[in-house]
């Protein structure tokens, strides 16, 4: 399990000592890292017994023209680039501020496919 608690260490370096355990509502999940691929999608359960729906593969975004003020759905063909992590790129791995190269020209990710469970996205001047 993932542990979003405090570390071990104050700003300055030194040792923190902990007044307590860890707790269950500070535990994480691991990323759900979505990949282009037909749509697969997982609903969780959150803390209070609300929902989120991960996405955890797409091959289809929502990309806004800023130019035109419309929005069309549009196939992503591959990430261009990502800078969450290098490797991401290569891996094909979609984030918030990842690049897409869809049908209609490349597009910034503007949401947290993760969290959502949808790809939005605007589409970049060409370069």
């Amino acid at each position: 399990m993932r542990w979003q608690g405090k570390n071990g260490r104050k700003s300055t370096g030194g040792k923190l000592i902990l007044a307590r355990g860890k707790r269950k509502y500070e535990t994480g999940r691991e990323a759900s890292d979505t990949t282009i691929a037909d749509n697969r999608k997982k609903q969780i359960e959150t803390l209070g017994g609300n929902h989120k729906m991960r996405l955890l593969r797409a091959n289809l975004a929502t990309v806004a023209d800023p130019k035109t003020g419309t929005t069309k759905k549009a196939k992503i063909e591959t990430v261009t680039s990502n800078k969450a992590n290098l490797h991401y790129t290569r891996r094909n791995i979609v984030t918030k501020g990842a690049i897409i190269k869809t049908e209609l020209g490349d597009a910034m990710v503007t949401n947290r496919p993760g969290q959502d469970g949808v790809i939005n996205a605007v589409l970049l001047p060409p370069q």
